[in-house]
């Protein structure tokens, strides 16, 4: 994966942020959304892409791209930045490939204590009830 290449990609576009702000936020197009191509891509190699695709796959829309919006700060320039590092942080988590998980043993002792306690445990309310004459 190249970063540079993946950032060339990306296309933002810049909107009026919603909510309360006044003045500012009813003259100045503040809040970034960030789009990315998955299926189209050309930074990603095959295997990537099929592996993005599963692990983003509530992220993305029916075509395939990966929609990503920011509005937290006043500023056009600090929104796009943060909008690009969330970005770069999903699509780097997407391509980690978990370790194949090792099965193993239950080890001999903690079976034996397992019936131990469990035999003392039938002992305990064996000797709780009243005796048959």
């Amino acid at each position: 994966m190249d970063k540079d290449k993946i950032i060339s990609e990306l296309t933002f576009k810049a909107i009026r942020s919603s909510g309360a702000g006044g003045q500012n936020v009813n003259k100045v197009s503040s809040k970034v959304v960030l789009t990315f191509d998955v299926a189209n891509s050309f930074a990603l190699s095959d295997e990537e892409k099929e592996l993005t695709l599963k692990k983003l796959k509530s992220k993305l829309t029916l075509e395939g791209i990966l929609i990503l919006t920011c509005d937290e700060d006043r500023s056009q320039l600090k929104n796009k930045s943060i909008v690009t590092k969330r970005f770069i942080e999903i699509i780097e988590k997407s391509l980690l490939v978990p370790k194949p998980r090792k099965a193993t043993k239950i080890p001999r002792s903690v079976v034996e204590k397992r019936l131990k306690d469990k035999s003392t445990t039938a002992e305990i309310k064996q000797n709780r009830k009243k005796p048959d004459l």
